[in-house]
């Protein structure tokens, strides 16, 4: 592919899983990128706002950079918002919505919080862009299963036809991730695990903990290293793991420096993902390229990304804490053997290298070209 496209990239929410995905496509990209974004902080008013500061964004870079070939977008901006915002020669081109997350399906700790408004906001951008990515099948399933029962719910003028028109422009695009080096030889010790998402209740922190204690009642040696975003309200249960797990830590906490995470996983034996939701799982993929081996549940987008009916069964569980406590002893014995991977080691790694950003780069942009 020889064209190159100018590409003017809209992010309410540059943080993330958001931010590594646009920064790791335009860093292998060929073609010519105009990132207007904003801060990650308060995701609500930034669905509510984000149309109008975005719009007066691309006022000002019209004057500096001129005119554009597509619009890329994320789910948490308003795109008609947007469109009715900005001057024809931006309303004109074609665009893209890429959902990495969605307000139906996502899980809130109290029912009474959901907000039919931020639904309706993802109806509307996908209804509004020529064509609608989905990060992986499992979000493109979830969602638009779900949506009519939604629209359901409206008292009249339920726009059911909606779902039929944004399934016929929906495709799944994975995104990528970074490669890592080769690992060096394993340094002595007992098994290593880590546990990485942000520090909420959908990813089900509890269950972990209540795995390494039975863990600890059994005597099994373990470190662990917890990492992930934390908010200003994080359940309790971090604060009473840290006590009671304290001798067992290896690292804890939100990783300042990329390279910190990165030599987590690269040193990690395990990986284990106890969510209850997650829509593609960038952390369990980097773990996988760094040679850890994962540990996920059998459900939500896993089953995609680790090729479950490819023969790795290994890398799931079904239950609760004992059968994932179960699971670690078994791996941990395998490690004491030095027999964790039965001598292929880079297995994981080859299911994964297919998201790595030198391939899926490329890809993306014959995407783009196509769509224009």
């Amino acid at each position: 592919m020889n064209e190159s496209l100018k590409i003017l990239t809209l992010e309410p929410y540059y943080g993330g899983s958001h931010k590594a995905f646009l920064d790791g496509w335009m860093q292998y990209s060929q073609h010519e990128w105009t990132l207007l974004s904003l801060p990650p902080w308060k995701w609500k008013w930034r669905m509510h706002h984000s149309a109008i500061t975005l719009a007066n964004q691309t006022s000002d870079k019209i004057k500096e950079e001129g005119d554009w070939d597509i619009i890329f977008c994320s789910d948490m901006l308003n795109l008609a918002e947007y469109l009715g915002l900005v001057p024809q020669s931006i309303q004109k081109l074609p665009s893209i919505v890429y959902f990495h997350e969605n307000q139906l399906t996502y899980p809130v700790a109290h029912p009474q919080e959901f907000d039919f408004h931020y639904v309706l906001t993802n109806l509307i951008t996908a209804l509004a862009a020529t064509e609608v990515w989905f990060n992986s099948l499992y979000h493109q399933n979830i969602f638009l299963g779900e949506l009519r029962g939604f629209l359901k719910r409206m008292p009249d003028f339920q726009p059911l036809e909606a779902v039929d028109e944004i399934q016929d422009k929906s495709i799944v695009r994975h995104p990528g991730i970074d490669q890592f080096p080769k690992r060096e030889k394993r340094a002595p010790g007992p098994i290593r695990i880590v546990w990485a998402a942000r520090w909420e209740h959908d990813k089900n922190p509890e269950l972990f903990f209540k795995s390494l204690q039975i863990l600890k009642a059994q005597n099994i040696e373990f470190r662990i290293s917890v990492m992930g975003e934390q908010f200003r309200q994080s359940p309790d249960v971090f604060d009473s793991a840290r006590k009671e797990f304290a001798d067992h830590i290896d690292r804890w906490g939100y990783q300042q420096g990329r390279s910190d995470y990165e030599a987590a996983l690269s040193e990690a034996d395990i990986f284990v993902s106890t969510a209850d939701h997650e829509f593609f799982g960038f952390s369990v993929l980097e773990a996988a390229a760094a040679g850890a081996f994962p540990i996920v549940p059998e459900k939500l987008a896993y089953p995609e990304t680790l090729e479950l009916d490819s023969g790795n069964e290994d890398f799931f569980f079904k239950g609760g804490a004992d059968q994932l406590a179960e699971r670690l002893v078994q791996l941990s014995e395998k490690i004491g053997d030095s027999s964790l991977w039965d001598g292929d080691p880079d297995r994981a790694i080859r299911i994964v290298e297919k998201f790595f950003w030198k391939t899926k780069a490329g890809l993306l942009d014959e995407e783009l070209v196509r769509l224009i």
